[in-house]
């Protein structure tokens, strides 16, 4: 049976959409719950909101004759995209890894890239459906493995910093768990 009320948009929580936390940090196992302080908000995110990307690569076993007999899935990949808009602390360590941003106590900011690549974390995403349900998506094993994108600076546009967070298998198979709460929690 078809429920309007099941139709929904993907918004952000007031209280922010992206949060990273070091591998190895405690794993939300619900919506409703806060999540544990090692996470970090990254901030507003562009208008584009946030992209879950999969890609599977397939293999036909044909017959003799032609017939399709058999498909195999010989690559899974999967990503979730968001341009962060934010230039603080906490996006450019994310961005650029921790030990390449330093944060001075006057609240200066030293960047420096060095081209390595970053390492895994795990990446929560917040989002508001419609009648206040909470939408949480964790990523167990996350990790911004391609940052190809570009980071403009234009005069009337917000910096955007384009961060492709993969989600790779953890020890159990499986890239992301979605959690869907019912009620509108803080």
């Amino acid at each position: 049976m078809n429920d309007s009320n099941s139709v929904s948009f993907g918004k952000p929580k007031s209280s922010g959409a992206v949060f990273v936390a070091p591998a190895g940090t405690p794993l939300p196992t619900n919506a409703h719950v806060a999540l544990n302080v090692a996470f970090k908000g990254l901030g507003y995110v562009s208008e584009d909101g946030l992209v879950n990307t999969v890609e599977a690569d397939t293999e036909n076993i044909n017959a003799w004759g032609g017939d399709l007999v058999l498909v195999g899935q010989t690559a899974f990949t999967e990503m979730f995209t968001a341009n962060l808009i934010e230039t603080n602390v906490e996006v450019l360590r994310t961005y650029y890894g921790t030990g390449n941003v330093v944060l001075e106590a006057n609240g200066s900011i030293t960047v420096t890239e060095r081209g390595l690549m970053l390492p895994r974390v795990v990446v929560v995403f917040e989002l508001v459906l419609t009648g206040g349900r909470i939408k949480r998506i964790v990523i167990a094993n996350g990790q911004i493995a391609d940052r190809s994108g570009e980071i403009t600076y234009v005069d009337g546009e917000a910096i955007n910093y384009p961060a492709a967070f993969f989600a790779f298998a953890d020890s159990t198979g499986q890239t992301h768990v979605e959690y869907i709460a019912t009620v509108l929690s803080s």
